[in-house]
């Protein structure tokens, strides 16, 4: 505790220096001390980012020499209580270097392989042939929410219009919302039934089946605004999950089988060649 007492001292200069650059300050001098492990002024500052202010380099300083210390007195009372199994750890050490320059040549090898890549048909097929593994959970939806005022005069022709089976009639509701800014939200590719509603004031909890069952334009009057909806589709609990909300997981899935195939082909590849040239021998 001594040692660490004084260690705010060795700082003092720095504080006095403090319109001098980083690299003036520190010299080749201690500045702290963990049994025969010293921790020179020279390596604090070669440990420090360039170009930090002089007030802000002394704290940086402080705090560094304190990890330092705390670091070090770590490990000595861990090479103290371990002594005995310090062959054991050695062992761990290096088979975690080992792990490492293993996983560096196979990451090399998916890297330098184009054949590692999955195109979209792969991702197509396998989800044809896996088809009743996604199964939604929660029912999607297509549709769209119309947000109007009711002080708005051609309220009755916009909802109207929305009804209207004529060619072209919600192309004018859509045009009547972006002239007067007025919220469409239109939900073209199929969408989770809570984020649709999550544009309607409803209550979150409620049960929607009655609501997603019609195709008819519904509404509903909150807060001085009337809200238009219409779910023109919908697709139920342990229906197919369309391949566009699964296709990330797809991916995942044969990415993981292909690396695995490219992988254990380098290795047989590598096998071959070895006991080929005699570089390794099995005898089983």
């Amino acid at each position: 505790m001594k040692m660490l007492r004084i260690i705010p001292l060795c700082f003092v200069l720095f504080a006095m220096l403090s319109c001098r650059e980083t690299s003036a300050i520190f010299s080749g001098d201690a500045v702290a001390r963990v049994g025969r492990v010293v921790l020179t002024r020279e390596e604090v500052a070669a440990a420090l980012p360039k170009g930090v202010a002089a007030a802000d380099s002394v704290a940086l300083a402080e705090a560094y020499v304190e990890k330092w210390v705390v670091r070090r007195l770590k490990l000595q009372e861990a090479e103290l209580m371990f002594s005995s199994t310090a062959a054991d750890i050695d062992r761990m050490v290096e088979e975690y270097r080992q792990s490492l320059l293993i996983r560096k040549i196979e990451q090399y090898y998916l890297d330098t392989d184009k054949s590692a890549e999955i195109s979209e048909e792969e991702v197509e097929r396998y989800y044809k042939a896996h088809k009743g593994e996604f199964k939604l959970k929660s029912p999607v939806v297509k549709g769209y929410v119309v947000a109007v005022p009711e002080q708005y005069r051609r309220r009755e022709w916009m909802l109207a219009s929305m009804r209207s089976t004529k060619a072209g009639a919600f192309k004018d509701v859509e045009q009547v919302c972006l002239k007067n800014n007025f919220r469409l939200n239109k939900f073209e590719e199929w969408t989770d039934v809570n984020d649709f509603v999550g544009y309607l004031p409803l209550v979150r909890s409620q049960k929607y089946d009655a609501l997603i069952g019609k195709r008819e334009v519904q509404q509903i009057h909150h807060n001085h605004t009337y809200y238009y909806f219409r779910v023109t589709d919908v697709l139920g609990v342990g229906d197919t999950t369309p391949l566009f909300m699964v296709r990330d997981n797809i991916l995942r899935i044969l990415t993981t089988r292909r690396q695995g195939e490219l992988i254990r082909r380098q290795e047989q590849r590598m096998l071959e060649d070895a006991v080929q040239n005699g570089h390794a021998t099995m005898d089983l």
